[in-house]
């Protein structure tokens, strides 16, 4: 299926592009509260729709801000891709917040803190106790 390699190299093409655009070129100052990264871009099989997903690393309210600035950008974002990308016509920009990376972190750090408890009641049974 041609169109399936041509649709996944449009999305990695954009994902690029996008980056470059969060990392150098968008000025809202709302963008820079977080870290940004993009972390996956799904296109339609149409290449109409371009869903940008993003990971915010920073608190509630960076991320916050940062998903306004990124929404407030998408005309620009567009605009650019068009003239970076040559398409017949440039896709519609969603800018959608991933969590999976922060989701993934907490799971890690609640295997970590079953693996610590294991542990320390291993060492408590381990231990002989005193006798009267």
């Amino acid at each position: 299926m041609p169109t399936s390699r041509r649709v996944s190299r449009v999305a990695s093409l954009i994902q690029q592009e996008v980056s470059q655009m969060v990392l150098h070129e968008i000025k809202d100052d709302r963008v820079g509260a977080g870290m940004v990264s993009v972390t996956y871009v799904d296109v339609s099989g149409d290449l109409q729709h371009a869903k940008i997903y993003v990971s915010i690393y920073g608190t509630d309210e960076a991320r916050a801000q940062t998903m306004a600035g990124l929404k407030s950008a998408t005309g620009y974002v567009r605009r650019a891709l068009g003239q970076r990308i040559r398409l017949r016509r440039t896709p519609e920009v969603i800018f959608i917040e991933d969590r999976g990376l922060e989701r993934g972190d907490q799971m890690l750090s609640l295997l970590n803190q079953l693996s610590e408890e294991r542990q320390s009641k291993d060492l408590e049974d381990d231990i002989p106790e005193a006798e009267d």
